[in-house]
């Protein structure tokens, strides 16, 4: 089922990783973020302190799906990322751009040129206040939605916060709210895909979350889980579902308009980090599962059920980074795939094979 094409060393941790699928979906460029705590020459890695300076890298990588080949474009020196997002273009004329959270509190905003093949950083935006004398929190998790003229953007940090930006086609980024939310890390955020007012949470205090953003309250909170809600999907194609992963390891589908159960549960051990749909099958959700593997997952509405189609077992530390490519093999429907694991700092590009 699955053929690892490539495998890479990232040299530091790699945690996330985003294939470009706003634009031409046969040009085949994806970015890589990693996430590094700075160590001191001949000091153990056990006693390096979590107030350690963090340091990481954005690559830049295109896939060429007609003969397989794997290009590194570019590599650019930065604070350590924890999640990363493709912008949608604003019109098909201006160049994709790529959101970064990092690791000091802070969403930066990177252009990519087309024609040189590379990213341009464009803007930068602190979550802190300026005025705050505290520590600024961790970035850890962003989501985006578009409104034709606008992009709204969601940030979740460390210390249970969530953030709404404004980012402009000027590039100018405006916030528009902040507020505390969580008792621990708020470690993800997303927006309903069919309900533009509502933004979701999850933290590290089991909590899940609604936020009704027309209202600026609370529309409702979730008790299902049994450790830190840590990703979320809000469907593409099936309005009002759900999909939620936790450090319990649950993967669960829920109707939003009826949360006090879920429609489905799958356990896919490990505590999940990441859901992504495939952008042509999104009823193919590749999970990627911290402690065990990337598995692939199929939802099934009419059932409603979820089933564990296969996993990929070629990582062998912290599976944090997968993203499906928005293309087919054109000789045999085959997709492809992207993951990345930490302390390994390894990337993998594969090709999937879904049985019939």
């Amino acid at each position: 089922m699955f053929t690892t094409l490539h495998s890479e060393d990232t040299v530091y941790s790699a945690d996330s990783v985003e294939w470009l699928t706003q634009d031409d979906a046969t040009t085949g460029f994806f970015a890589c973020g990693t996430y590094q705590l700075v160590q001191e020459e001949g000091e153990p890695a056990a006693e390096i302190s979590s107030k350690r300076p963090r340091k990481g890298r954005v690559y830049l990588y295109h896939f060429e799906e007609a003969n397989c080949r794997l290009d590194r474009l570019q590599c650019i020196e930065t604070s350590a990322i924890l999640d990363m997002k493709w912008l949608p273009a604003w019109c098909n004329e201006s160049n994709p751009h790529l959101a970064t959270a990092n690791s000091l509190g802070q969403l930066e905003i990177y252009e990519l040129l087309r024609d040189e093949k590379k990213l341009q950083r464009r803007t930068c935006f602190c979550l802190a206040e300026e005025e705050s004398q505290e520590e600024p929190p961790l970035a850890l998790a962003l989501d985006w939605q578009h409104d034709g003229q606008h992009i709204q953007l969601a940030i979740s940090d460390s210390k249970g916060g969530l953030n709404l930006l404004n980012y402009s086609p000027q590039g100018e980024i405006i916030r528009e709210r902040s507020w505390l939310s969580h008792g621990f890390e708020a470690w993800t955020c997303a927006f309903d895909r069919w309900s533009p007012h509502l933004l979701y949470s999850g933290g590290d205090d089991m909590l899940l979350m609604a936020h009704d953003l027309r209202t600026e309250q609370r529309a409702w909170t979730n008790r299902a889980h049994m450790a830190g809600v840590t990703c979320l999907l809000s469907h593409p194609r099936h309005e009002n579902h759900l999909l939620t992963g936790s450090y319990d390891e649950q993967l669960r589908l829920f109707d939003t308009r009826s949360m006090k159960r879920t429609l489905a549960e799958l356990d896919l051990s490990g505590g999940i980090w990441r859901l992504k749909p495939h952008p042509a099958q999104p009823d193919l959700i590749l999970a990627a599962c911290m402690y065990t593997n990337f598995s692939v997952v199929e939802l099934d509405v009419a059932a409603p059920s979820l089933s564990l189609l296969g996993a990929y077992e070629e990582h062998k530390s912290i599976c944090y980074g997968a993203d499906w490519a928005p293309f087919r093999n054109k000789d045999d429907a085959s997709l492809t795939m992207a993951t990345c694991s930490f302390y390994d700092h390894k990337l993998c590009v594969s090709r999937v094979e879904i049985g019939k």
